[in-house]
């Protein structure tokens, strides 16, 4: 079905997590908690590993990157999303959804595949370490980001200029907290078989292809670090695994939650749950777990700290 008889739809309503006006500004006080913990503890990680000498290695220049595509992604949903909690109208522009959703998928297809050069990254390090400052040289590790930067351009154009071009002329509530494409789709106003099928085919692309080159260089790392004759040598090697591990299935088991299961497996509550957690908790986390679980990573924020604070103190 066309919209050539009907009103093509303009602006979208995203009928967000509640109505009640009390538990809207509880919501919004806690996001915002948490958007401000986000971005402060990424803009610490980017500004301890760009200013302290100790953390110029690639290891450290792609967890810069990291932060960075954090802020990114979270500044695509989560600002609305805390007008929208204030706000009695909750709207947003046609042009305006298919903006929001270019960059969740641009930036969300990049972020898996610099994970992937990450796990690269730390399978160099432990399982050809005479040769990590070789192989990951400046050039390469250049490449790789920008490559990783660039990965989610194809996918997020087809998915969008393909998704904004189908017809919507029948309701415009989203029932969701962001323009995101499965709630999206279903107000479409005819067949959406094949572009489901696309959207499959991407998603297991960009979602499995770098998941796939992450179990890969693990499973070469674990086999190296079991062979070390050292525990001590085991521990450490396993200890600089340790946080990106954790990332990875923070970050792959949640998106796999929303885009693998089968439809019928899945609530419009619970997919805004699990969205939740990878557009807004995980965000947060993520420099939480790299500074806890990093001794340098502490050691370098402290030395940032102290030298900010001596500075101060100097010009007293």
């Amino acid at each position: 079905m066309t919209c050539e008889n009907r009103t093509r739809i303009t602006e979208f309503v995203l009928l967000g997590f509640t109505n009640n006006p009390d538990m809207q500004v509880s919501l919004f006080v806690l996001f915002l908690a948490i958007y401000s913990v986000t971005l402060l503890g990424n803009f610490l990680i980017i500004a301890v590993t760009s200013v302290d000498q100790a953390l110029q290695t690639p290891m450290y220049f792609f967890l810069r990157n990291l932060s960075l595509l954090e802020v990114c992604f979270t500044l695509v949903m989560v600002p609305k999303m805390l007008v929208d909690l204030v706000s009695t109208r909750k709207v947003i522009s046609f042009v305006g959804c298919g903006t929001q959703m270019y960059f969740f998928f641009f930036f969300g297809s990049s972020e898996c595949f610099l994970l992937s050069m990450m796990a690269y990254d730390r399978f160099v390090a432990i399982c050809n370490p005479l040769r990590y400052s070789v192989i990951m040289n400046r050039s390469l590790c250049l490449c790789m980001a920008i490559g990783s930067w660039m990965s989610g351009v194809p996918v997020s154009m087809l998915q969008t200029a393909w998704m904004m071009a189908l017809p919507f002329c029948g309701p415009n509530s989203v029932d969701h907290f962001f323009c995101d494409g499965p709630p999206v789709l279903k107000l479409v106003s005819e067949d959406t078989t094949t572009y489901e099928m696309q959207a499959l085919a991407s998603t297991l692309l960009f979602i499995m292809f770098p998941f796939s080159l992450i179990l890969v260089s693990y499973t070469r790392i674990i086999g190296t670090i079991l062979k070390m004759p050292s525990a001590t040598g085991r521990q450490k090697a396993f200890s600089t695994c340790s946080s990106h591990l954790i990332v990875v299935s923070l970050f792959y088991g949640t998106a796999s939650l929303t885009y693998l299961r089968p439809k019928s497996n899945q609530s419009p509550e619970s997919k805004k749950l699990v969205s939740l957690s990878y557009t807004v908790i995980t965000p947060m986390l993520n420099p939480i777990i790299y500074s806890l679980r990093n001794n340098e990573v502490k050691g370098a924020v402290k030395r940032t700290i102290s030298r900010k604070v001596m500075k101060k103190l100097d010009a007293l």
